[in-house]
């Protein structure tokens, strides 16, 4: 009894030819039978941007689930060396001419270069940097994106009290900046683990905490607001009047109807904690033990660094820019192609 027996009026939501269109014109032949979703990707599939910021975001994907793997490949490695044999502690402590730009040639043992001071390898730093801002914004956005999902079916579908109360504590928390929650409870937290033998994975699961903590209620408020429109349709009607229960109404019924809705949120919060996660290491209140894009800047935002050794800032920067710029872009095609109402 779900709504994808309503063929032609869930397909004509996401048509963009008028309702009255000839049922036997070339156009609608082409999308006859076939399902909203697939519609979807066909358009999609057609939009070069689209296209391109899909191959952007594989491209760090795979950086992120292999990091270590291509590490090996180039010889790299995350191990500290000894930073005499790679610096220059006469130059203000910059790489070597032999470990590459700005001072030396290109080198395949070091293809991004060394961090200066240290001598550490800017290649696997980027590579475990990337891992970790993607993994963290992926468990933020699955945490967020589910809490967000049944705050707005039970909010929209039960109503009276339990939307009453569900909806103030939902403007409770979007009248709590952000921020100002960030830099009061990781402090805390990282203060409170900070002994321990684990703290680095502690620091990372209290950081997706905090930001799935304060990043579920704009889905919760989307969802709730289909599922007011969603519950008077004809479908809903009739599973209650077959006595279905209503969690099988919720999750069987509804929520396959809530599929576009969904993915746009998700993929407009997702690179939203992309660029908050570096955001916060830089501030040193987000990932500060252990490697992180938003670490690496903040060891290069000082004025010899950004003026003598440039790329040493860049290379995250930009990471951190062609990833939410890609995710921002892909998330827009993505809403257009769920719904051609939206496009300009």
């Amino acid at each position: 009894m779900s709504a994808e027996t309503a063929g032609p009026e869930t397909l004509g939501s996401l048509s963009d030819e008028p309702e009255h269109q000839d049922p036997n014109s070339q156009k609608a032949k082409e999308i006859s039978g076939k399902s909203p979703m697939r519609i979807a990707l066909g358009r999609l599939a057609k939009d070069k941007i689209a296209v391109v910021c899909a191959a952007v975001v594989l491209f760090f994907i795979i950086c992120a689930l292999f990091a270590g793997t291509i590490s090996s490949l180039f010889g790299v490695s995350l191990e500290t060396p000894l930073a005499s044999e790679r610096v220059d502690g006469l130059n203000n402590s910059l790489p070597k001419p032999e470990m590459g730009p700005p001072n030396g040639p290109f080198t395949w043992e070091h293809p991004m270069g060394v961090a200066p001071r240290t001598g550490e390898d800017n290649l696997a730093y980027w590579l475990h940097g990337c891992r970790v801002s993607l993994m963290i914004a992926f468990a933020a956005t699955l945490i967020a994106s589910t809490v967000g999902v049944i705050v707005g079916l039970l909010a929209g579908f039960l109503g009276g009290a339990v939307d009453k109360v569900l909806s103030f504590f939902i403007d409770m928390f979007l009248t709590i900046p952000f921020l100002l929650a960030a830099l009061t409870l990781a402090p805390i937290l990282n203060d409170r683990f900070n002994t321990s033998e684990n703290y680095a994975t502690i620091q990372k699961f209290s950081l997706v905490f905090v930001l799935a903590f304060f990043g579920w209620m704009g889905t919760a408020r989307l969802i709730r607001g289909e599922v007011l429109a969603l519950r008077e349709r004809e479908f809903v009607q009739a599973a209650r009047v077959m006595g279905m229960p209503t969690s099988r109404v919720l999750f069987k019924e509804l929520l396959p109807n809530l599929a576009a809705p969904i993915i746009i949120s998700v993929s407009l919060m997702l690179p939203a904690f992309v660029a908050l996660e570096a955001g916060l290491a830089y501030l040193g209140i987000g990932v500060t033990d252990g490697v992180s894009w938003g670490q690496t800047i903040l060891k290069a935002a000082t004025p010899t660094y950004f003026r003598e050794y440039p790329q040493y800032l860049w290379q995250p920067l930009l990471g951190i820019v062609a990833l939410v710029l890609s995710l921002n872009l892909l998330g827009d095609a993505v809403r257009d192609a769920l719904d051609p109402k939206t496009r300009r």
